[in-house]
């Protein structure tokens, strides 16, 4: 960026990148000095990766595969070989799309502070989700569209700052879309369209879970610091995944809002930690069960687990007045429906492309409160559990639970205690 401007204030030519930028203003945003533009279809898109690992790099590539005139420009890690790791397999996966150069690769927690001023259009947001507030913060104001992955936050604190971050989004009408890919999912969409129009009738009850095996974990090795382990294993410590209820089950309690078109007002349930009690697998849990209620009344069955040698269920099941539906695929009523496509579009590479158009159209997508609120709803089951307490949706919205540190730099992390319902306290800081 740094050296475009120094072009421009030079007398150098305006290019026609640099004019839309700086012309194509919405006047309704002139006052505020944000600024509305759009991308012509054969205008390339240059795009930096924060947070290098395999979700990342699985992103900057869907990114690139979506649509055409993408490139990746800059990257940015923590750790220098996951920044290697994801230069070589970006390098493999889209080819000439690659171009972040040795002095665009980025190294250390101020890693991302470079990428967002390299000169981006779109920031892809995929380190652990304990810096996602962070980073979206940081990326609106420099004035990029987003993409960012789920969850969005890990407590109600950054939930908020998330909140106000896309209201910023939209006053600088920048873009942010959400891995939450079932949005995007065709089978979904058909489905819900259907359900909203009344398919079933009004939705009174539903059942999702994410039950499965346990997950990857990294054997601390000689000469990590407490923090360098739990970066490399941030599935096991809530201050960095929000925990598995959080981190993955929000995809199934996020198509449990969209149904009922609204967020949960209150959440009781039970969670433990039964299998995975070695101190190698931090302190987060092994399983939850929850019960959500709806303004409407309609009470929501949540459970998830990560336990090997157990059954694996991964679905949604919605209950209505007037009929059943699997809403990744079929309705059971008086208007019954069944998608019948057999390679629906890849619903990682969709969400994207419904990003890109919406950028190259000057209609940017904002999914940023949408998200927020599926986290949050996630975050009041995890407290529910943690707690022992029923947790209702104005508590967690307003509560001071803020477990995300205050500096972060290698060298000692304690480890807070496992949750004890009947002990814990939803008002935690660290």
């Amino acid at each position: 960026m740094e050296n475009k401007l120094n072009a421009q204030n030079s007398g150098a030519p305006l290019t026609r990148r640099d004019f839309l930028k700086t012309t194509a203003a919405a006047t309704a945003l002139m006052a505020s000095g944000n600024f509305a533009y759009g991308f012509a279809a054969n205008e390339t898109i240059r795009a930096g990766l924060i947070g290098c690992g395999g979700r990342g790099t699985g992103a900057a590539k869907d990114c690139v595969e979506s649509s055409s005139g993408i490139n990746i420009v800059a990257l940015g890690d923590v750790f220098p070989d996951r920044l290697s790791q994801c230069k070589e397999n970006l390098h493999k996966a889209i080819g000439d799309h690659f171009k972040a150069t040795d002095d665009h690769c980025f190294v250390g927690f101020d890693a991302y502070k470079n990428v967002l001023a390299s000169d981006i259009d779109l920031a892809i947001l995929a380190t652990p989700p304990g810096f996602r507030p962070i980073h979206l913060k940081a990326a609106i104001e420099a004035g990029k569209h987003v993409f960012m992955e789920k969850p969005i936050a890990v407590d109600p604190t950054g939930v908020r700052s998330v909140i106000a971050s896309a209201e910023l989004a939209k006053q600088k009408n920048l873009a942010i879309v959400a891995g939450t890919q079932r949005r995007h999912q065709l089978g979904y969409l058909e489905a819900m369209k259907r359900i909203h129009a009344g398919a079933i009738g009004e939705v009174v009850s539903a059942q999702v879970y994410w039950n499965q095996g346990g997950l990857w974990m990294n054997a601390r090795q000689p000469g990590w610091t407490d923090m360098e382990w739990q970066l490399r294993n941030w599935l096991y410590f809530t201050w960095l995944s929000g925990d598995h209820i959080v981190e993955q089950h929000i995809h199934n309690i996020d198509v449990a809002n969209w149904a009922l078109q609204s967020h949960p007002i209150k959440a009781v349930g039970v969670g433990g930690r039964q299998v995975r009690v070695e101190p190698a697998y931090g302190h987060i849990f092994d399983h939850f069960a929850l019960e959500f209620e709806y303004p409407n009344g309609a009470r929501v069955l949540s459970m998830c687990r990560q336990i090997d040698g157990t059954a694996t269920r991964v679905n949604e099941y919605l209950i209505g007045t007037k009929g059943t539906s699997d809403p990744s695929s079929w309705i059971k009523s008086a208007k019954p429906w069944r998608l019948e496509i057999e390679e629906p579009p890849n619903p990682y590479v969709q969400e994207h492309t419904d990003l890109i158009a919406s950028i190259r159209k000057g209609q940017p997508l904002n999914e940023g409160r949408q998200v927020a609120e599926s986290t949050l709803s996630a975050i009041m089951g995890r407290e529910a559990a943690y707690t022992g307490q029923a947790i209702t949706w104005d508590e967690i919205m307003s509560a001071e639970l803020d477990i995300t540190p205050k500096s972060f730099v290698f060298g000692p992390m304690p480890v807070p205690p496992v949750a004890v319902p009947g002990v814990t306290k939803l008002a935690r800081m660290t």
